[in-house]
Order: C-alpha cells, then sequence, then structure tokens
C-alpha cells in the first residue's frame, strides 16, 4: 500500500477536525449565546477542509495561495470562536483542549505553508 502523501494526510486531517467541531456543536446547549457562537464554529471550522480541497485544485501558485490564506483565516477564526467558547463559559476548557490544540496547530500548517509559497513566488 501506497503511503499517503503530505496533502493526502492534511486533507484527512481537516476532514476529521469538521468532523469533531460538528460533533462540539452538535454538544452545545440548545439556544442563546452558545448556538450564535457555535454556528461560527460550525461554519468556520467546516469551511478549513472544504477550502483545503479547493486549494489543492488550484491552477497558478497566486491561486493557490490566496485560497491558503482563506484556509488559515478559518482556521484562526475556529480557534477565536473555541476561546470564546471557553471563556464565556459555555464549555469547560478541558472539554476543548484537543480541539483548541489542533485548530492551532493546523492554523500553524497554513501559515507557515503561505509563507513559505510567498517567499517561493
Amino acid at each position: 500500500m501506497a503511503e499517503e502523501t503530505p496533502q493526502e494526510q492534511l486533507r484527512g486531517r481537516t476532514k476529521r477536525f469538521a468532523l469533531r467541531v460538528i460533533r462540539l456543536y452538535r454538544s452545545l446547549p440548545k439556544g442563546g449565546e452558545a448556538q450564535v457562537l457555535g454556528k461560527q464554529v460550525l461554519r468556520s471550522g467546516t469551511s478549513v477542509g472544504a477550502n483545503y480541497r479547493a486549494a489543492c485544485r488550484a491552477r497558478s501558485r497566486p491561486e493557490w495561495l490566496a485560497k491558503m490564506g482563506i484556509v488559515t483565516e478559518e482556521a484562526d477564526e475556529s480557534v477565536y470562536w473555541m476561546e470564546l467558547l471557553v471563556e464565556a463559559e459555555i464549555v469547560k476548557q478541558k472539554q476543548l483542549e484537543g480541539l483548541l490544540q489542533e485548530a492551532r496547530e493546523l492554523t500553524a500548517i497554513f501559515t507557515a505553508a503561505v509563507d513559505t509559497g510567498r517567499k517561493n513566488l
């Protein structure tokens, strides 16, 4: 069996991230600010993988950079909404530690990729 490419690994990782975000959303209290913040993290968290897939299909380096910029923004936005869920005391920090860590790691990976891509342009 052939080993996965880094691109395939990230496609899988971003999809697993989206699924974890969906489960987080489902676990939130039904109503009020929990649902408002939850919908925001649901949108940004599921958008990471979708936009990464689009970036993988870019037709040029500038298009790839633009799409990867969106991926980076969505990953970072996911961190923001999750931090708000914790700081607003809607979700306990311990409950979100792993998901927040993954969001931060994805943000760092995509930030580094964009920075490298810009230098190589």
